[in-house]
Parts: structure tokens; sequence; C-alpha cells
């Protein structure tokens, strides 16, 4: 169990491991942007935080996914003029505050590579959250995840969700919630409240300006409604059983979502209804969710797979299809299983949804045709829960090993 040392701005002197999810968008990308519904779902692949106190005057970050290694001496860092980040109340993060962090971390003005750009973050979250303390504190942290990077999953967010949380239980901001006896533990909604709020700043500095979707979905888990900038929780979404499958094949979002403009200002009478259409299928998805939550039928499953393949041809009438997706379709297809692009299209990542009677040579054959198209594949779950603090002995050794690995 942690023992606070029980100082003014005290500090938890025990290691602090966090996870949270990623997320995937269920139902509703594109259609998200001209106003409509989306519904985001935590996904159960997870990215792991290690926060060890330490007392060698060092503040050090170690991401072993993208090699990177830094460290700074608390001392230098404690004589920064730091008023200009704010309070706790989430001050607006400008440019100009981003800029500043570039010259504390040492990086040229104009850089926007993702590793540096999660090093700012970090920076940015450990200054403002650890200014309450009377001194800075020293501590190594190291993240690892099972999230692909730059694959519309969220990975950057978990990021931050992760660090917001470890932070703020390390500056004892927020209670640590793992009751003895127990693997893992959940903060209240006020905590995670305050969790989200941090976490969005810290994505602000990765992304500028983000929707907060993300972050939201990482932090609470389940399942999420997005719309208009608006965000609600879905009540006690099930947990259910996918395949997430990367294609490898990259592309632009920005582009994807311009492309979906132009043709809406083209064919107006077209493509508006199936915009009004794909709003359709995630009320109807929401739904389903909802009766699930109590007691989840075969017939359930059938609706969910209907709507899958119902949005995945209105998304191709969009023109945010390729053929590396619809490569995948077809092999699911052929294995009796129903799948999506999920995300900006264009190529990018795909889910396939499990049905719970599925026999496992049946999945396992799916994979291995996935994995012959030259396609990465994740058998998961979305409607995962959210960030979370564990012991220890909880985690799998693979997670042990990816912190331990740089």
């Amino acid at each position: 169990m942690l023992k606070p040392i029980g100082l003014p701005g005290a500090m938890l002197s025990e290691v602090l491991l966090v996870s949270a999810p990623g997320k995937v968008i269920l139902h509703g990308e594109h259609a998200v942007v001209h106003g409509k519904v989306a519904l985001a779902v935590a996904l159960n692949l997870r990215t792991f935080l290690r926060l060890q106190p330490h007392s060698n005057g060092k503040v050090g970050l170690n991401l072993p996914n993208i090699g990177v290694r830094r460290a700074w001496d608390v001392a230098s860092l404690q004589l920064l003029d730091t008023s200009f980040l704010g309070h706790s109340d989430g001050a607006v993060l400008t440019a100009e505050h981003v800029e500043k962090l570039k010259e504390v971390a040492g990086f040229p003005k104009d850089c926007v590579d993702p590793e540096r750009l999660a090093v700012l973050a970090f920076l940015y979250l450990y200054l403002s959250i650890c200014r309450s303390q009377r001194a800075l504190p020293s501590l190594d942290v190291t993240v690892w995840s099972e999230l692909p990077t730059g694959a519309g999953l969220g990975s950057s967010a978990a990021y931050s969700v992760c660090l917001a949380a470890a932070l703020l239980t390390a500056c004892e901001e927020i209670p640590y919630p793992l009751k003895d006896g127990e693997a893992a533990g959940r903060w209240t909604e006020e905590n995670l409240e305050l969790i989200n709020k941090w976490a969005f700043q810290g994505e602000r500095v990765i992304h500028g300006n983000p929707s907060g979707v993300d972050n939201a979905v990482s932090t609470w888990g389940g399942a999420l409604r997005y719309q208009q900038g608006k965000i609600s929780s879905l009540k006690r979404p099930p947990a259910l059983k996918i395949l997430l499958i990367n294609t490898k094949v990259p592309r632009s979002t920005k582009a994807l979502v311009a492309n979906v403009r132009s043709r809406l200002l083209k064919f107006p009478e077209i493509v508006a209804p199936l915009l009004t259409s794909i709003d359709a299928i995630s009320l109807e998805c929401e739904r389903v969710l909802g009766e699930m939550a109590a007691a989840p039928t075969p017939e359930h499953y059938l609706v969910l797979e209907e709507l899958i393949d119902m949005n995945q041809h209105h998304l191709n009438a969009l023109g945010v299809g390729h053929a590396s997706l619809d490569r995948l379709c077809q092999v699911t297809t052929a294995h009796g299983l129903h799948s999506k692009l999920t995300g900006a299209g264009g190529g990018g990542c795909g889910i396939t949804l499990l049905r719970p009677d599925l026999e496992r040579p049946e999945v396992e054959a799916t994979k291995r045709a996935l994995s012959g198209c030259g396609f990465d594949c994740w058998e998961t779950s979305i409607g995962a829960p959210g960030v979370s603090v564990h012991t220890a002995t909880s985690l799998d050794a693979s997670v042990q090993q990816g912190l331990d690995s740089l």
C-alpha cells in the first residue's frame, strides 16, 4: 500500500502503475464533422505508465516504444519562470506556451515530430501539476503502449491520461484509489473530471486543437456519444470482443475530410441523406447497446452486424474506402464475420465484431488470413474500463517487459 510521507506538498513514496485505453469510432466517422452523432468506444489495447519517485535530483522520461530517453535536473527546472503555465484550473494553453516549453526542452522552434511533442506534453504536465509542491519532485516516468501510434486509435490521449492521472496522484492532488487486496482501482467521478481536464491540455500540446473525445474515452472508458462538441457517456455499455486490423496503408485525415465535404457540395441531394442515414445507424447502435447492458441476446449481435455492414457501404459511398479495406471485408465475410473501417478510412484501421458463439478455430483462421494480407491484427475488446491503477503483480509479463525494455 502506498505510504504518503505526510509533509505539506507531500509526494507518494511508492511506485505507481497506471493504464488507460485507446479508442475506436464504432459509428459516425465523417458524419460527425457535419453535426451528426458519433459513438466512440474504449479499446482494450492499453498504455501503461510506471512512476518511480526518487531522491536523485533528476526527473526522467522513458518511452521505449519510440526510443526516447530524456532526463532533466530538477534544480534547473526549479529555476524556470513557470508563471506562464497558469493554474490548475487548466488555464488556456497558447502557442506561445508551447514555444516556451520547446526552449525548456532545448528543441528547435519548428519541431512537430511525435517524439518531441510527447516530451513537451510530459514537461507541460509535470511542471503544471507539480508546481503545487514545495519543490519539484524527483521521479522517473516510463510509458509503454500496446497501441500503434498514428493509426487513429487515440494513443496520444491514452499517454496524456496516464501522465495526468499519475502526476496528480503522486502529488496527492487526488487520492490513490487502490484498496488493499485489489488488483486494480479506479478514481471517483470528480477525480476523473480533473484527470480529463489535464489530459486535454496534454492533448493540446500534441495536437493543437483536439476535439476532446479521445481523452474523454480514455479517462472514462466504456462508450461515449459525441455531437457538435457535446460529450456524454453511455450507461454501462457491454464489452464486445473484436478484431482490430491495421492495414498499415497511410492516409491523410485532412484530405479525406475535405473530399467528403467537396462530394457533399457537388451532390447535396445524394450525400446529405447518406450522412443522415449514418446518424440513424449511430442512434440505433446506441439503442441496441443500451438494451444489451441488461441482457445481451444473439439477436442483438445480428443487429450490430447489420449496422456494421450498412455503415461500411455508406462510408464507401462517401468515398473514404480503400482497396485494402475492401480486402479486409472480403476476408472476414468469407469467415462469416462483419467488418467496417474505423476513423478516417482511406486505409488505416478496421474493426470486426466477434460474436460470443464463435468457435476458437474460426477466429484463429480469420486472424491467419488477415495476417496473410500483410495486415496487423489484434484480438481485443471495446467498451473497456477507463484509466486505472494497478498492483505490480497484476500486470501481464509482456507489460512488465515493455516497461523494462529501455
